[in-house]
């Protein structure tokens, strides 16, 4: 295991989750876990109160909010870990950016090219790059999706030692999928030597970089993507262009 990540978390049994949200439905969420619920905003202020009791008759009323307050949960958590390991999250493995890569304002993302919310999001990135001169994204590979994902990955961190990532990565978004076919359109479109790419796609430090990126998600407890850090703000999941740039403009408190 890489020194740079923080411990891991001890990982929860069924039981484990069962007795904590039992925990929370009987009215033992006064502290963190209240005031996760509150600042979430899935425990309206106001109308019900803000004492244990309260927050109980609330969640007893409204008992599909639980999964989504441990989600809250866990990203703090992710976000208090991510804060030991911020600076090795920006480095990029060389090339691998859009944007400007000498930028000072940092925006990653963690994806996977079989993941159509990562599709999906790719639009906002360019909006925000071509919005923001001093804006540096940095692709983080997680192929976790499809045996092909992990095949894209490579190829794609291959294309970035011959200084051609973005256009790339822009070609395997218009691809259906990361299959053999559609890799291989990508990487002519991309104009990059494939028998080069071949080779480095298996090379040390390619398969080093994809492995980092799996076991520091795995510490940090981020199993999806898109998965973005803005700003030290962890966000999950196709948020939009506007949440992306608010949490660039926000210090993390």
């Amino acid at each position: 295991m890489n020194d740079n990540f923080p411990p891991r978390p001890a990982p929860s049994s069924p039981s484990h989750m069962r007795g904590l949200l039992i925990g929370l439905s009987a009215g033992l969420i006064g502290g963190v876990a209240g005031a996760a619920l509150i600042a979430s905003g899935l425990l309206p202020i106001g109308q019900h109160g803000t004492g244990d009791k309260a927050i109980h008759d609330y969640i007893m009323a409204h008992p599909e909010i639980l999964p989504e307050a441990m989600d809250v949960l866990r990203q703090r958590e992710a976000e208090a870990q991510i804060g030991q390991i911020r600076q090795l999250v920006e480095t990029p493995f060389p090339g691998a950016v859009l944007g400007n890569p000498n930028g000072h304002k940092v925006l990653v993302e963690f994806m996977d090219y079989a993941c159509g919310y990562c599709r999906k999001s790719e639009a906002d990135i360019i909006a925000l790059t071509a919005a923001d001169p001093d804006l540096k994204v940095v692709i983080r590979q997680l192929p976790i999706l499809s045996p092909g994902s992990r095949v894209a990955a490579a190829m794609a961190l291959a294309a970035a030692k011959q200084g051609k990532f973005p256009a790339f990565h822009h070609a395997m978004y218009a691809q259906e999928r990361p299959d053999e076919a559609g890799i291989a359109a990508a990487a002519k479109a991309a104009g990059i030597d494939l028998a080069r790419a071949k080779t480095d796609a298996d090379s040390e430090p390619v398969k080093t970089e994809i492995a980092t990126n799996l076991e520091m998600t795995k510490q940090l407890g981020i199993n999806s993507t898109p998965t973005f850090l803005a700003n030290g703000h962890l966000l999950l999941g196709a948020v939009g262009k506007e949440a992306l740039h608010k949490s660039l403009e926000t210090p993390k408190g």
